[in-house]
């Protein structure tokens, strides 16, 4: 057996050949050896991984043709991957090895083994492992094999969160911005561990990062499955990390708001509050307060709405986005918000700010008063504007669709026999009409407030 020599710097063949002499360290003879060499082999891997990082995947493996197989003996010997910090290094370095745009079959494969190896260094089933080598091992420690891998997890994710915020560990030299293949690998790495709650941390750094790339550098499919485990409540996030999340994958943003509405439509929810209760939980309305997301999460409403016809539910859950998200943007205390007009077309600004006052921020004796200024500056854009197409006019009665507290309100005012009920009347003519003429909608005015009075939640547009 051999004795303790100087090893040479990165001198992968002699370590693949220890490695295959060890095997997986089933006698005696074997096992006091690696005792003898692990220090070094941990300084090796540390100085291997110091190397990678600093290379691309494939100039690696090039440039270290026995790196591959090195790495996969080394990961299955007990020994090694128990010994100190061993398991985390060769972690890094299998990253390193990861190809974050791999361009051919040959590196499609060798992604495929990179996952493998990550997978069985660190899944959930690997703790309850029963494997006598393994459990023999832990026991001598002093930890069972769930304890064992427990610590294994939380020092990963530490180390991981550490590099990535750009500070050093243990020595190494992990200072400065950290390579965007470095950091697809590492969000690559988290795939098969997305629902351990150990891993929190790491998913919101990885979330939070951005590292001045001009392209996003998170795997997508990484952001797919963070987006379906936060939707299935199989994971707890911070909010910050979520509307990141949205921000830098509108897929994810666009199957949050489908998640939302097609739960919305179909559970039994028996009162507004319950609604509103259910949309607050889904974080859209706080994430809106970024313009970006509320411009695709209103797309999506508008588009529902055409696909459903108008239905009464599908307008109700957009009434409710909408005053929830007004009182996140009331709520926030970011010193340069956006101003709400911002958030709504510019051509319509006139009427945008007439809807967005708040009823409740009125005294009622001004509500006729206003609804007659709404009513009036809706009037002008639809009858004293060129309206060009059906387009034009459905983004207008879209727009006035939204705030359904003043159509309330308008139906109330109209019962009670206002001074001036045409105004009332006229809007809501034009809301449960938007298709006639100016001339035909005179006609139905008063047919309109009888609609009205029998059912404020009925609506038809021939628009949609």
């Amino acid at each position: 057996m051999a004795q303790h020599t100087t090893v040479p710097k990165l001198n992968f063949e002699y370590w693949l050949d220890k490695a295959i002499e060890w095997g997986q360290a089933t006698t005696l003879e074997s096992q006091k050896d690696m005792c003898l060499h692990l220090p070094q082999l941990q300084e090796f891997l540390h100085q291997t991984y110091e190397t990678l990082k600093h290379m691309d995947s494939i100039v690696a493996i090039q440039q270290f043709p026995l790196i591959g197989q090195l790495l996969g003996r080394l990961c299955w010997n007990p020994f090694v991957i128990g010994y100190d910090e061993s398991q985390k290094t060769l972690m890094w370095c299998l990253c390193c090895l990861y190809s974050s745009e791999p361009q051919n079959p040959v590196e499609l494969k060798a992604n495929s083994w990179v996952r493998s190896l990550l997978c069985h260094l660190l899944s959930s089933s690997k703790w309850e492992s029963n494997d006598d080598e393994s459990s023999t091992f832990t026991s001598t420690l002093g930890y069972t094999s769930a304890d064992y891998y427990c610590h294994l997890v939380k020092n990963m994710v530490f180390s991981l969160v550490t590099e990535l915020k750009g500070n050093q560990f243990n020595g190494l030299n992990i200072q400065g911005r950290v390579s965007a293949s470095r950091v697809n690998a590492v969000s690559l790495f988290c795939l098969p561990l997305i629902t351990l709650p150990d891993l929190t941390s790491l998913l919101e750094t990885l979330l939070l990062y951005h590292g001045g790339a001009s392209k996003e550098i998170l795997s997508s499919e990484f952001l797919e499955t963070v987006n379906e485990a936060f939707l299935k409540k199989k994971i707890s996030l911070p909010e910050s990390a979520v509307f990141n999340l949205w921000l830098r994958h509108p897929p994810s943003l666009e199957k949050a708001t489908l998640y939302l509405l097609d739960q919305l439509v179909s559970i039994q929810l028996n009162s507004l509050e319950e609604v509103a209760c259910v949309i607050k939980e889904s974080l859209l309305p706080q994430a809106a307060i970024h313009p970006a997301i509320f411009r695709i999460v209103n797309e999506i409403f508008k588009n529902a709405l055409r696909e459903t016809s108008g239905t009464p539910e599908i307008m109700t859950i957009i009434q409710m986005f909408i005053q929830l998200f007004l009182q996140a943007h009331q709520n926030e205390n970011k010193q340069h918000k956006f101003p709400l007009k911002a958030y709504f077309p510019y051509h319509h600004q006139p009427l945008v700010t007439a809807l967005l006052r708040c009823p409740f921020g009125l005294p009622t004796t001004h509500w006729s008063q206003h609804l007659k200024h709404i009513s009036d500056t809706l009037k002008a854009f639809v009858e004293d504007t060129n309206i060009s197409s059906p387009a034009d006019l459905f983004e207008i009665w879209f727009l006035v669709a939204c705030f359904g507290e003043w159509l309330d309100i308008a139906a109330e005012q109209l019962l009670k026999a206002a001074v001036e009920p045409d105004a009332l009347l006229w809007l809501l003519a034009f809301y449960y009409c938007p298709q006639n003429e100016n001339q035909q909608r005179t006609q139905t005015m008063v047919g309109n407030a009888v609609i009205v009075s029998s059912n404020k939640q009925s609506v038809h547009i021939s628009l949609l």
